[in-house]
Formats: structure tokens, C-alpha cells, sequence
């Protein structure tokens, strides 16, 4: 770690009981204007009430936070400003990964400078490297910096797995401490998990259970910005072994999972319910993404009608 890594992050153990990013972490959007441009301000606020409402970590300009389709300045002005608002209370890992390996390195060393606790890094996407390239990516990222990084597995964007021998392997880096699973491999991670010391964060919300069950130190999650305090009951009843409060959340939220995860994109479906919510005026994102169309909106409302988070919104769900 480096010397301004924050508290919160430099006082905890990388280990499955006490894992060092946390255990409920939300992948957050990135707030615009209505003319497009990143709104700092309503971002920090964004990141204040999820660490508000029980995230006890965050994810910064991620696939959700719509990075892809950020300049490289404006992704460092939200690390910024999301470390100034809450960088003092939660850990707080920057998505820094890019299919250029060079790119992630120049992104990875800014947010190191920033005093980001962490790294996401994905799996070099589009361009498909065999597993050699892979591992050589991750390497020479973490080479690159003094920081812990979280791989990212998420082969349904990035067109390839990593590989469990791939993962097997880079455990052997010392900053490579753990990894954001979002191919839902069980038996795979189960290896991973038996012969490694990795740190497993499921990538799917509606898995968390499942993963859990299996070993897994927590939740990366989108539903999370809309749910946050009922995944937070989510995840402590399962540390706390209360399997039956566990099972019954993880039902009760089975609905808010798939409107804000089935029906549009993540950030489409979260910004929107959000802005049901009271707590965005608007759920302005970037082409290529929408808004939700008519019919989108109305099965997202259809899902939340009845569910754990009907009352917390505004607009009336016929």
C-alpha cells in the first residue's frame, strides 16, 4: 500500500473474514448534466449516501460508471472528488482497466497518485489475447504500481475468461489480492478459492447468496444503489451464519435484481430507478446508451411493484 492510502483500507487484513475492499461495495454510476457533462458534486453525493445507507466500500468509473466513454481527465476528476467526499471512511477502488495495456498502466499510476486504495482491473476486452497474453497484462499492470488489484472476470464483455490455471498463476503476485467474478463459474472458483489466498466479490447481485455460501468476501453490485441498505442485511446475515434471514432477503430482492439488471443496462436501469427514488433529477448517460424505452421503463416498473423498495419510490407504480 501507499503512504496515502486511506484508513480505512490500510487497517484491514486481506483476509476472507476481514476482506481488505469490504464486503458490500457498489459499482457506481457517474452522475451528468442533462448536457452530458460529469456533475462532480451530484457524484460525491451519490458516494456519501451509499457509504450512508451501508456500502463499507465503493467502485469508481467502472463498466457502470460509464468509463468507456469518459475522457481519461474526467475519470480522474471523479476519483478525485469521490476521495475527497468519502475516500476518508470506505476503501475505494478505481476501474482502471482498458484493452491497452499501456492505457491502464497511465490510468492506474494517476490513480495511484490520487491515493486510491485499489484497482479494478478488467480482462483486456475486444481484442481476445490467449490466456499467455492474459497473465502477461496483469502482470505488467501490477509491476506497474504499489497497490492491491482486483482482477475482473466478466467474459460476456470481455469475449474471454480469465482462465482458472490463469488465476491460479497470478496469485502469486503479491498485488494481485483478489478477483470480481461476473462469469459465475461456482465449481471454478471453488478451485480458485481451495488452492489460493484470492479475495472473491461476486459480480452478479442475484448470486450473492450463492457466492457467498461458497466463500466469497462480499458483493460488487449495481442493484446496490437502489437497495443498498437491504443487501447490507443481505451480506450480514450470511456472515453472521443466519441462513434463513439470508435465504429470505435474498428472495424478497430477486425483483429489484432483475428490473435493474434484465430489463436495460445497468447504469440505464439504475440512473431511471434512482430517478424514482428522488435522488437524481434526471438519468442523463452517454451514447451508446438511452434512456429506457416506454416499454423498458414499464417492465422495470412492473418488477418493483410489491418489492422490498416500492415506498421508496416517489412516482406512484400502477
Amino acid at each position: 500500500m501507499t503512504a496515502n492510502a486511506s484508513p480505512s483500507s490500510a487497517d484491514l487484513p486481506a483476509t476472507r473474514s476481514e476482506p481488505l475492499f469490504g464486503t458490500l461495495l457498489t459499482a457506481m454510476i457517474t452522475v451528468f448534466a442533462e448536457d452530458g457533462a460529469v456533475d462532480l458534486d451530484a457524484t460525491a453525493a451519490v458516494a456519501e449516501q451509499l457509504v450512508d445507507d451501508g456500502c463499507d466500500g465503493l467502485v469508481v468509473c467502472g463498466t457502470t460508471g460509464e468509463y468507456s466513454t469518459m475522457t481519461d481527465e474526467e475519470n480522474l476528476s471523479v476519483f478525485r472528488a469521490v476521495k475527497d467526499a468519502v475516500g476518508s471512511r470506505v476503501p475505494l477502488l478505481a476501474g482502471t482497466g482498458s484493452n491497452d495495456t499501456e492505457h491502464s498502466r497511465y490510468l492506474s499510476r494517476a490513480a495511484e497518485k490520487l491515493g486510491m486504495d485499489g484497482l479494478l482491473i478488467v480482462t483486456p476486452y475486444y481484442n481476445k489475447p490467449t490466456q499467455a497474453g492474459v497473465e502477461a497484462h496483469f502482470r505488467s499492470l501490477a509491476d506497474s504500481v504499489d497497490l492491491p488489484i482486483m482482477l475482473y472476470d466478466i467474459p460476456g464483455r470481455a469475449g474471454i475468461p480469465i482462465a482458472t490455471e490463469t488465476l491460479i498463476s497470478l496469485s502469486g503476485h503479491p498485488n494481485i489480492v483478489a478477483v470480481k467474478d461476473a462469469k459465475a463459474d461456482l465449481f471454478a472458483a471453488t478451485r480458485v478459492l481451495a488452492e489460493t489466498d484470492l479475495l472473491y466479490y461476486s459480480g452478479d447481485d442475484g448470486l450473492t447468496l450463492p457466492w457467498m455460501a461458497i466463500g466469497a468476501s462480499g458483493l460488487i453490485g449495481v442493484t446496490t444503489h437502489v437497495a443498498t441498505a437491504e443487501f447490507r442485511r443481505l451480506i450480514d446475515a450470511v456472515r453472521a451464519q443466519d441462513l434463513t434471514t439470508a435465504q429470505q432477503l435474498h428472495l424478497e430482492l430477486e425483483p429489484v435484481v432483475r428490473a435493474t439488471m434484465t430489463r436495460a443496462p445497468g447504469a440505464v436501469a439504475a440512473k431511471t430507478i434512482l430517478t424514482w427514488q428522488g435522488r437524481l433529477p434526471h438519468g442523463t448517460v452517454r451514447l451508446p446508451h438511452v434512456p429506457p424505452t416506454e416499454a423498458e421503463a414499464a417492465l422495470i416498473r412492473a418488477d418493483l411493484k410489491g418489492s422490498v423498495i416500492a415506498d421508496t419510490l416517489l412516482e406512484t407504480i400502477d
